[in-house]
């Protein structure tokens, strides 16, 4: 008979297992820590010598591949956005599955883990990238934990410090005042029809796949406000990304020109034979839905050119907050035409967009001898006499 405790490899926060042999059979059990291995293998003695103790087959250890496909084919969908499903897909293909495919569960520990992360950090993808592929491998080890499969993950014993080892900051590259302009006159002399779009993303911030998913029921030309109720991810209608819904200002140049835009798309619905108006206000020649990355190649990169400014979609979006933000708008209303979760975000994001306290406010730190220089110098003599008067006024 034979009952021992070991780790199958050797090092700090590795696993500790139980292996026992008795009568020529031979099973191994992972338990945890080496306290908890040895309780354990302590009760098995106890059980073998009654007799009590009955040999299970050794199954072979599960794979993270395994788990990996389980979790995200049954706990994901659960749980998730369909477009957030896709997201965890591809980070899994591109870049989980390639580097713990076919490691046993028990052999992922923490410092496997990190250095894949600070890996990508140092080839150059963002942050955040790299916190959802840290949250992809913890949502397969949760799965793993849940099946009592390992006895911890070891993600969480990470912390927050190891995305921390090279800062990064998304980059934000606005346009100017002047730099939008030329953009929206190029739009309006080469691609007329889609002059709407682009005036709509830069007057009022919204993101590409919520301008996409406007109805004209969402338009109120009489309250002149915009309802953003949905967004157009992947080609699937979703909620916005921050599940809220919220109204969006319209300016009146906005306002007139989307009226305009409603009189075009009555025309085209009755030559397509779809009645009045089709029924999302951003459609192709069949009235479906605009595809936002044929949109992006077709029309905006090529409007982009004519105008010889270099951005992406989503800066017209830090157009609208930068330009405003600039010329001191209240930040709470920014935020909220934005849809941010909190006005904390906003300021995180544009902070350094904000304009510089008022120069009289910093005046009236200084001097009043000095903000005023035409007023005579008290005299010393006169200065001395103040003193004493004022210790008298002290004393009595």
């Amino acid at each position: 008979m034979g009952v021992t405790v070991r780790q199958k490899d050797k090092g700090k926060g590795k696993p500790w297992w139980v292996f026992v042999a008795h009568n020529g059979s031979r099973t191994s059990k992972l338990v945890g820590d080496k306290a908890a291995a040895q309780a354990v293998a302590s009760e098995i003695r106890t059980k073998l010598q009654l007799g009590e103790f009955g040999f299970e087959e050794e199954k072979p250890a599960p794979t993270f591949k395994e788990y990996a496909d389980s979790w995200i084919r049954t706990t994901v969908p659960a749980t998730c956005k369909d477009s957030t499903v896709r997201d965890y897909e591809d980070l899994l293909r591109l870049h989980v599955l390639p580097v713990f495919d076919s490691l046993k569960l028990a052999d992922i520990t923490r410092g496997k883990i990190k250095d894949f992360l600070l890996d990508k950090i140092n080839y150059g993808y963002a942050k955040s990238t790299v916190s959802h592929m840290k949250d992809t491998i913890s949502g397969v080890l949760n799965k793993a934990l849940d099946d009592e499969v390992i006895p911890v993950n070891p993600v969480y014993s990470l912390g927050r410090n190891v995305l921390k080892a090279k800062k990064q900051k998304k980059a934000i590259d606005p346009l100017s005042k002047e730099e939008l302009k030329l953009l929206l006159d190029i739009v309006q002399a080469h691609f007329p029809e889609h002059y709407t779009l682009f005036l709509l993303l830069a007057r009022t911030g919204m993101r590409i796949g919520e301008a996409l998913a406007l109805r004209w029921g969402d338009i109120d030309f009489t309250g002149r406000f915009i309802s953003v109720e949905r967004s157009l991810v992947r080609g699937k209608i979703t909620t916005p990304k921050n599940g809220e819904d919220r109204p969006v200002d319209m300016s009146l140049q906005l306002a007139k020109r989307l009226k305009a835009h409603e009189l075009e798309s009555k025309k085209k619905g009755l030559a397509l034979g779809l009645g009045d108006l089709p029924e999302y206000i951003f459609t192709n020649d069949n009235g479906n839905p605009i595809d936002k990355d044929n949109w992006r190649r077709r029309v905006f990169n090529k409007a982009l050119k004519k105008a010889g400014l270099r951005i992406r979609i989503h800066d017209l979006r830090h157009t609208y907050a930068t330009l405003r933000i600039s010329k001191g708008d209240n930040i709470q209303d920014v935020s909220n035409q934005l849809g941010h979760s909190s006005t904390k975000l906003t300021l995180d994001v544009y902070s350094h967009w904000m304009p510089g306290k008022k120069k009289d406010e910093v005046d009236a730190l200084d001097d009043q001898d000095f903000l005023h220089p035409s007023a005579p110098p008290l005299h010393p003599e006169q200065s001395n006499n103040e003193k004493r008067v004022n210790q008298n006024r002290l004393t009595h």
